[in-house]
């Protein structure tokens, strides 16, 4: 069994930092951060190896850090957001036989 729980969303300001967090129950070989905007399609931010290897899209590497700050939690951090971050973040849990998603935080950065 296994829960997926994201934290850390809020209003931002534009230029400042994101930091939300992915708590994981149960056993994992990756997670990982997406985001979307209604009507648009899921996109991959990130994503972290139960090793601790961290593989990026490459448009999301200049701008997104993931890392493990302990066994079952999962950071998701950005160093300067822009409104066009705006969107629900969600993280995914990925289990040996399935896959399983958080229900999402929502971000919206402001000027």
């Amino acid at each position: 069994q296994v829960q997926v729980v994201e934290s850390g969303g809020g209003l931002v300001q534009a230029g400042g930092s994101l930091n939300l967090s992915c708590v994981v129950s149960g056993s994992t070989i990756s997670i990982g951060w997406y985001r979307q905007v209604p009507g648009k399609e899921r996109e991959l931010i990130a994503l972290i190896l139960n090793n601790g290897r961290a593989n990026y899209p490459e448009s999301m590497k200049e701008r997104f850090t993931i890392s493990r700050a302990n066994a079952n939690t999962v950071y998701l951090r950005a160093k300067t957001v822009k409104p066009e971050d705006t969107d629900v973040y969600y993280c995914k849990a990925k289990a040996y036989w399935t896959s399983h998603w958080g229900q999402g935080t929502q971000v919206t950065v402001s000027s």
